[in-house]
C-alpha cells in the first residue's frame, strides 16, 4: 500500500498537530511491514517549504522523504482553492492513499483521500483562529470532508462534532487517538515543583482565565459554590489554601509554548503585580526537553475552551503528574476520573482545583495513580493499526465510487 503523508505540520516546532503527525508516522513505520503482511505499507513523507527542510531522524528510517522547495502559503492556496497540482504531478509517483493531517484534502487524481480533523473550533469560533486557517478552513472544511473517502479524528468528541457540523456519516469516521509516550512514571514529586501549562498561547487555550485564577490564588481563594464536582457529586477541588499563607505556598506558574500575536496582552500581565515573579513564560519547548519539563511540575493545568484531544494531559498522566482540566471538548474523555474537571469560564473554580492538588498530597497521589493507569490505555501501536485499517477502507470506498 503506497501512502503519501503530508508531513509539513511536523516540519518545525512540533506541538499539537505536528507532534501527532510525527508520532503517527513513527508508529506506522513500526507497524510495517511485519504488522501488515497482507499489504505492507510503503510510506512517503511529503514536505514543502521555501526555507525549512525535513530532518531525517532515525525514527523516520524506512520512509521515503520528498522535499520540495515550494512556499507553504503558495502551495496551500493552490491545493485548497484549485485542487492543483495533484500528488502525482508534484511527486512524479503514484499512490493508493494521500493523507492530509488537517481538514483540507491533499489532491490526487487516482489515490483515495484521507484527512484528519483534530477539532472544529475554527468553525464554531473563527475569531480564535488566524491567517490561512481563518481564510480557508471555515469556508472549505465541509466540502472537503464530504469529498474525503475517510476521516480520522482523535476523539469521540470530535467525531460527534464532525457528524453534527459537517454532515459526515459516522461510518466514514475513524477515532484514532494519540498514544502515550513510552515514559516510565517519575520516582518522586518535586517539593518545589511548579504548576505547568503546556501549549500554544492562543485564545482557545484560555490563558487569560488561567491568569485570573492565579491572581485569585495569590489573594487566597475562598469557598465557592462553583467548585468542581466529581462522580456522585463529591467535591473535587477542596477548600484551597488559607489566606494567611497563600502567597508563600502558591507554586510558580510556568507557561510553556509558542506565543501567538494574541498572547501579548497576557505576557504584559506577567510584568505587573501580582503576577510578576510568580508566573513566567519559557516559550516553545523542543520534544527532547519535554519529559524534563513535565517531571519538574507539581501538576499540569489545561483550562482550554475546547480541545480535539489534549496531548499534554496524556503526556502528564503517563509520568504521574496530576492534571486539572476544563470540562469542555474532549478533555473529560481523556482525563476521565484521574483529576478535577472545571468550568473554564469560572476562574474561582479553577483556582480551587489547583489549590487542592497543591495542598492535599493524598488527593494528588490518588490523581497521579489514576492518571498513570489511564495513560496506559492509549497506545500508538493500536492507533497505527486503526489508521492502517482506515487506509484500506478508504481504498475500497474509492474503488466502489469509481466503478
Amino acid at each position: 500500500m503506497r501512502v503519501l503523508i503530508d508531513y509539513r505540520p511536523a516540519l518545525r516546532e512540533r506541538s499539537g498537530v505536528g507532534e501527532y503527525t510525527h508520532q503517527l508516522v513513527t508508529a506506522l513505520l513500526a507497524l510495517s511491514p511485519t504488522g501488515t503482511p497482507d499489504r505492507p505499507l510503503d510510506l512517503t513523507l511529503f514536505s514543502s517549504s521555501w526555507k525549512d527542510r525535513v530532518v531525517v531522524t532515525p525514527d523516520l528510517a524506512g520512509a521515503t522523504v520528498l522535499d520540495r522547495r515550494v512556499p507553504v502559503g503558495v502551495l496551500n492556496l493552490a491545493w485548497h482553492r484549485l485542487g492543483w497540482p495533484s500528488a502525482e504531478r508534484l511527486t512524479g509517483r503514484v499512490f493508493d492513499v494521500t493523507h492530509s493531517l488537517h481538514p483540507l484534502l491533499l489532491p490526487a487524481r487516482h489515490a483515495a483521500h484521507v484527512i484528519t480533523i483534530h477539532d472544529l473550533d475554527f468553525l464554531t469560533h473563527p475569531e480564535r483562529t488566524r491567517a490561512e486557517i481563518r481564510r480557508d478552513y471555515p469556508a472549505l472544511a465541509r466540502t472537503h470532508a464530504l469529498r474525503a473517502d475517510r476521516i480520522l479524528v482523535p476523539s469521540a468528541f470530535t467525531a460527534g462534532e464532525v457528524e453534527r457540523l459537517l454532515d459526515v456519516p459516522r461510518n466514514r469516521l475513524s477515532v484514532c487517538p494519540p498514544g502515550a509516550p513510552g515514559w516510565a512514571p517519575r520516582a518522586a514529586v518535586p517539593k518545589d515543583g511548579y504548576v505547568l501549562f503546556f501549549g500554544t498561547l492562543e485564545p482557545r487555550k484560555n490563558i487569560g482565565g488561567l491568569l485570573d485564577a492565579y491572581e485569585r490564588l495569590l489573594h487566597g481563594p475562598a469557598e465557592s459554590p462553583e467548585a468542581p464536582r466529581g462522580e456522585a457529586g463529591h467535591d473535587r477541588s477542596g477548600a484551597g489554601l488559607d489566606r494567611g499563607e497563600t502567597r508563600r505556598r502558591v507554586p510558580e506558574l510556568v507557561l510553556a509554548g509558542k506565543a501567538t500575536e494574541a498572547a501579548r496582552v497576557w505576557l504584559d500581565r506577567l510584568e505587573r503585580a501580582p503576577l510578576k515573579g510568580v508566573v513566567r513564560h519559557v516559550g516553545y519547548v523542543d520534544p527532547d526537553r519535554r519529559r524534563a519539563l513535565y517531571e519538574g511540575a507539581r501538576l499540569l493545568v489545561m483550562p482550554s475552551f475546547e480541545e480535539g484531544f489534549g496531548m499534554p494531559v496524556l503526556e502528564a498522566m503517563s509520568l504521574g503528574v496530576p492534571v486539572v482540566a476544563a470540562n469542555r471538548g474532549s478533555l473529560p474523555e481523556v482525563l476521565g476520573d484521574a483529576g478535577p474537571l472545571v468550568d473554564p469560564e469560572q476562574p474561582e473554580a479553577l483556582a480551587l482545583a489547583i489549590a487542592r492538588l497543591v495542598s492535599d498530597e493524598t488527593y494528588a497521589a490518588v490523581c497521579a495513580a489514576r492518571g498513570i493507569a489511564r495513560a496506559r490505555q492509549f497506545d500508538w501501536a493500536v492507533t497505527a493499526r486503526r489508521v492502517y485499517d482506515t487506509y484500506l477502507q478508504a481504498i475500497e470506498h474509492r474503488r466502489c465510487a469509481s466503478a
